[in-house]
This record gives C-alpha cells, sequence and structure tokens, in this order.
C-alpha cells in the first residue's frame, strides 16, 4: 500500500473516531418554559455509524501498512 494512502487512512480514522465520540457525549438539548420541559432525546445511530467507520479505516491503515 501507498504510504500516503496509509497516513490518510489513519488521519481519517482517528478523525472520524473523535466525531463520533464527541457526538456519543454531546448532552441533549433541553428546553424549559415554566413548568414545561421539552427535552429532545437524542438517537446516537449516526454517532455508532461514525465510530464504526473509524475503526476500519484505522484498521486498514495499520493492517495494510505491514504488508
Amino acid at each position: 500500500m501507498n504510504k500516503s494512502i496509509k497516513i490518510v487512512l489513519l488521519i481519517a480514522g482517528v478523525v472520524l473516531l473523535v466525531y463520533g465520540i464527541y457526538t456519543l457525549i454531546q448532552p441533549e438539548t433541553q428546553v424549559s418554559v415554566g413548568d414545561v420541559d421539552l427535552v429532545e432525546t437524542q438517537d446516537n445511530t449516526n454517532a455508532y455509524i461514525t465510530i464504526g467507520i473509524g475503526v476500519v479505516a484505522l484498521a486498514t491503515g495499520l493492517i495494510k501498512g505491514k504488508s
């Protein structure tokens, strides 16, 4: 594998992992007006997908880089 492709995969993997973890732990949206509390539940599906793609990119960069 070309060295530049390996570096791009490693950088992309790290960025995707960090972004996925950030969106996973990001606090939920909450609006309070008087006695009424409106809480929007957070859907973490996109965060899990982003983390998974980041892990695959890192693994590909590390495994294919040794060949």
